[in-house]
């Protein structure tokens, strides 16, 4: 059984590396550094993306890294995960379909001592996939004007480091390291008259942030928690070419120049979460706000502004004696509610969905494959703002291990 969940776990990883960066092609992810990833761990999914007052010691809890210090002693605990999506777009005009599959992250977690634990994970941080064909844009101070192709690929990836630590039996602190890193390409072609014009654009950023994470247990059956992101800047710099044909052939105007461009500022977010167990039945509750107001940026498409995202999940599973494999599957349901941050004709782009999830346990019980689908909305129909309808299948392989412990033998 090993052996087959590690060639399972070696194949999922090739795959989802070759399709890392084909997220959604969602028109969205034009603004900005891209659509911004949700890369949650375990049966969070399934949640809702609720669990930043989860005490887990059966998967990593990416939410909040005070969890880490409840990791048992010799576990050590790995998550790999990847999507399939199915997205209709629509506007006023046109209706279109697309399908993807992606990578989703790749963790790993164990204790350093009975009181404090650590985890590392790759992640994408961002994507920016998009295509807009036969913009008609005008010449400012003539009636005419041009028709522009854009292209976007790329995105960002981030690399955490988490340490979690056990201040008493009620009281546990975290913190997260984030190294971004990562480049978005653009093509614009332009067509004036009987020339075509061609910008490439390579845009690297790279940048650090900290979060600072907190988890309060009342009781056995209650817990509450918080996370503090704090604001950072990611540098960017840009390698920009440009070459225009014509009748007389092609000219090159730049060729791989190097540029400065804007730094982009992340915002501070809070979040706070509430965690309440009745029996075999769990229930989760998150507030998420990220000020992105703060941060005195707009984009070429839109601003930004403060976002606010609510989430709630339900978890059964059989904690009393079980008799067949179905007592030991977890069930799982969640709702979330995201009024987004992007601001495109004083319209929000605002976001909602509902996720089922089952989590079916692997040789030890301890193991879990988690299975999440779900469906939302994104956006609006509007002279301006696109709907995004998606079905959305999450596959997350949580691994539980144990290190140095002697066989004992009858």
């Amino acid at each position: 059984m090993n052996k087959i969940i590690l060639a399972v776990s070696l194949i999922f990883l090739n795959v989802g590396m070759l399709f890392s960066q084909n997220e959604s092609n969602s028109p969205y992810s034009l603004f900005g550094l891209g659509s911004l990833y949700e890369s949650n761990y375990g049966s969070i999914p399934s949640l809702g993306g609720s669990g930043v007052a989860l005490p887990t010691k059966r998967f990593i809890n990416n939410l909040n890294p005070a969890s880490l210090a409840f990791i048992d002693r010799n576990s050590f605990l790995f998550d790999l995960g990847g999507k399939a999506s199915s997205t209709s777009y629509k506007n006023q005009d046109t209706n279109e379909k697309k399908d993807n599959f992606y990578f989703s992250h790749i963790a790993f977690a164990s204790p350093i001592t009975s009181k404090s634990g650590f985890s590392f994970a790759l992640k994408p941080f961002t994507n920016s996939t998009y295509e807009i064909t036969n913009l008609e844009i005008p010449i400012q101070g003539t009636t005419e004007s041009y028709l522009a192709s854009i292209v976007g690929t790329g995105g960002l990836n981030a690399f955490d480091f988490s340490y979690g630590y056990l201040l008493s039996n009620k009281v546990s602190v975290g913190f997260t390291g984030s190294v971004f890193f990562g480049s978005i390409d653009e093509k614009r072609t332009m067509a004036i008259a009987e020339s075509i014009t061609t910008i490439q654009e390579e845009n690297n950023y790279h940048g650090f942030r900290p979060t600072l994470g907190v988890q309060f247990s009342i009781d056995s059956t209650l817990t509450i928690g918080a996370t503090v992101k704090l604001p950072t800047t990611l540098g960017g710099s840009q390698v920009r070419s440009i070459s225009t044909i014509n009748n007389s052939g092609t000219i090159v105007v730049e060729d791989e120049e190097d540029y400065d461009v804007d730094n982009f500022h992340l915002p501070t977010e809070i979040a706070f979460g509430v965690s309440k167990t009745y029996k075999d039945l769990n229930l989760t509750l998150d507030y998420e706000r990220k000020f992105w107001g703060s941060t005195n940026q707009s984009d070429e498409f839109g601003d930004f502004s403060d976002q606010n995202k609510f989430s709630f999940g339900a978890s059964y599973m059989r904690k009393g004696r079980k008799i067949s494999y179905l007592d030991m599957i977890q069930y799982n349901a969640g709702i979330s509610y995201d009024t987004g941050y992007l601001v495109i004709d004083d319209e929000k782009v605002q976001n909602a969905g509902v996720h089922i999830g089952l989590g079916f346990p692997l040789e030890n019980f301890h193991s879990f494959l988690n299975v999440t689908y779900s469906y939302g909305q994104r956006g609006k129909v509007s002279e301006t703002l696109i709907k995004e309808n998606y079905h959305l299948l999450s596959l997350n392989l949580s691994l539980e291990g144990i290190w140095f412990v002697k066989r004992k033998y009858d």
